[in-house]
């Protein structure tokens, strides 16, 4: 589709048009490029001899995926040296650069439009801040949906704060703070829709969803199950699940099944659509790190512990507050740690 042919078809949809076209040119570049450092390059220098081999619990014992991460501790080991020592002292950290007030540049706020900002940006700076003392000692990455799990297998990346939920599944792959968000699945589809929720009014809907998300995995789950209504077509996945909005924009999708925070947020940038029915899942969002740093996974967590007490509310409140409103949880889900077997 051309850039002329896409702009037309989104005529009319003002400031949220120009977010879609955007939206899009940004796909572009995500797909076309190498994982992208936006505020400047370097090694990594993640990895190496003397990471911890210790590992979370497998997923074949998992049946609390949010309750599996180690306990806190302050003390520096090898990953965390390793980060101290590069020749370029940042974290390195994949987020999201267009999840309106999770991660993303303000576009109306010129003294901010060039920086990254949102709620998991502040937990970034808080981490940075704890392991290196400057919370500005950052190195952005902005990753797809899809490529969170690769980047940190590949050590293109410290750590990934990107809206993730921690499931079984992931566990097999890479490993998770505590929590430090409690949300859900939920249905975004446009105001005049007649569609209800996560039910059957889906009936010959078309379903979008997010490549390698816990949306598309329920979605898939149930439609195996017949949970889901049978005459629903779940549609090719999106490499990013804010494409889904693009695609309801265009008319190439009747509803996107994604984390009710994150739709909320979207309902809050585009008046046309708003959240059907409820969350219908319990999911927990936790910082993604490679398997066997573990006392890298420690130190966040030792983190989160303490910005429970002193960040999570303020920056909740700043940033989504008023986008989830009823939705809103009442408090940060509170951890439970893994006791690894004697």
């Amino acid at each position: 589709m051309t850039a002329r042919h896409l702009r037309a078809r989104l005529k009319g949809w003002g400031g949220v048009g120009a977010m879609a076209v955007a939206c899009v040119m940004a796909l572009v570049l995500a797909l076309t490029l190498p994982l992208g450092d936006v505020r400047g390059n370097g090694s990594t220098g993640i990895g190496g001899q003397g990471i911890a081999r210790g590992a979370q619990a497998r997923a074949a014992e998992c049946t609390d995926p949010q309750n599996r991460s180690l306990a806190p501790s302050g003390a520096d080991g090898a990953t965390i040296e390793a980060i101290k020592n590069r020749k370029d002292r940042r974290l390195i950290v994949g987020v999201d650069q267009n999840s309106y007030h999770w991660g993303y540049r303000d576009p109306n706020n010129p003294k901010a439009g060039s920086e990254l900002e949102g709620f998991d940006i502040d937990l970034v700076h808080a981490i940075a801040k704890d392991i290196l003392g400057d919370e500005n000692a950052v190195q952005f990455r902005a990753i797809p949906t899809s490529q969170r799990i690769p980047a940190i297998q590949d050590d293109k990346v410290d750590m990934v704060v990107r809206t993730m939920t921690i499931t079984c599944d992931r566990l097999q792959h890479v490993a998770f703070s505590a929590p430090y968000f409690k949300t859900g699945q939920q249905v975004l589809a446009p105001t005049k829709s007649d569609i209800k929720g996560y039910d059957e009014t889906l009936a010959k809907k078309r379903i979008c969803s997010a490549k390698t998300s816990t949306a598309y995995q329920r979605l898939t789950a149930d439609r195996a199950a017949k949970k889901l209504v049978s005459s629903a077509v779940i549609t090719a996945p999106a490499p990013n699940q804010l494409d889904c909005l693009v695609r309801l924009q265009l008319g190439e999708a009747d509803a996107v099944v994604t984390d009710g925070a994150l739709a909320a947020s979207q309902a809050a940038q585009d008046p046309t659509v708003e959240l059907k029915g409820g969350i219908f899942t319990t999911e927990y969002y936790g910082v993604a790190m490679k398997l066997g740093s573990d006392d890298l996974v420690r130190r966040v967590n030792r983190v989160l512990a303490d910005y429970r007490e002193s960040g999570w509310r303020r920056s909740y409140d700043k940033w989504l507050a008023p986008t989830l409103g009823a939705h809103s949880p009442s408090e940060d889900p509170p951890p439970a740690y893994y006791k690894q077997p004697a």
